[in-house]
């Protein structure tokens, strides 16, 4: 009888290759092979993203200390700039509690009367002149709560055709509130000679009985609110004034007054 004869089992792969094998290949065996002769050296990340090269070491302090102080600047700015925005703010309540309290008004300044002395239509540029002008100025203040006071260093011009004849001052007083006051004031001119031009124009314009004269008052004021003075103001006015005629008994044709105020 013969004997049956098995067939060799096949021999089972090794456990360890199987699992070799089941790996996913690493991402090193993608990369190339450095050429032969170089090296590859690995470093951690705190140490080149934290630790400055020795050489860089000390550029890296200076923009650090340039970095803080910015920073401390740009914080003093800001601080400044909100100080200075909320005193804006309250400067401007107070100017419209002001206004609503005191509610100011502009005074109004005109030319009253008007008298000529020593000037006349003879005159040439070859004679000298001293004219006199007394001036009637008119002063209203409309203002309820604010008296006005007109101080010493004032002045008064009188023009012809752009030419000064005669300077004088404004009296110092002090106007109420709610009042209306007419000043005089006498303007001389000493030794004034007239252009041949000037001349001419003042014959044209007295034959047309309407001779044009302009006046000039600079005066420096204080106002006073209840009790409080403020600084010295400087206000300026300015008068176009035409006359028929050259003599005391004038008779005033127009009049136009404007005015500016100067606060500082």
């Amino acid at each position: 009888m013969a004997d049956r004869v098995h067939p060799a089992e096949s021999p089972r792969p090794s456990t360890s290759s199987a699992v070799s094998d089941s790996k996913p290949p690493s991402p090193s065996a993608d990369k190339p092979s450095p050429a032969p002769g170089t090296y590859v050296i690995q470093l951690p990340k705190d140490q080149i993203y934290r630790v400055p090269p020795p050489e860089n070491a000390h550029r890296f302090e200076l923009y650090t200390r340039r970095k803080n102080r910015r920073s401390r600047c740009c914080f003093c700015l800001c601080w400044l700039l909100g100080i200075l925005a909320v005193l804006i703010v309250l400067l401007g309540i107070a100017v419209a509690i002001f206004y609503l309290v005191v509610r100011p008004k502009s005074p109004n300044y005109s030319i009253d009367a008007i008298a000529i002395r020593g000037l006349n239509s003879t005159a040439s540029s070859s004679s000298r002149i001293s004219p006199v002008f007394d001036v009637a100025v008119r002063a209203d203040n409309p203002n309820k709560k604010i008296g006005i006071y007109y101080q010493t260093g004032s002045s008064v011009q009188i023009y012809f055709s752009d030419e000064k004849l005669s300077d004088g001052v404004l009296p110092a007083f002090f106007q109420p509130a709610k009042n209306v006051t007419v000043f005089q004031s006498s303007v001389r001119g000493s030794g004034v000679n007239l252009s041949s031009q000037a001349s001419k124009a003042l014959i044209d314009s007295q034959k047309r009985r309407a001779v044009p004269f302009k006046v000039e008052i600079r005066a420096p004021i204080k106002l006073k609110i209840g009790s409080v003075k403020t600084w010295k103001i400087r206000v300026k006015v300015t008068c176009d004034v035409t006359v028929d005629q050259l003599a005391a008994a004038e008779k005033i044709v127009s009049k136009n007054c404007d005015y500016n105020v100067k606060l500082w």
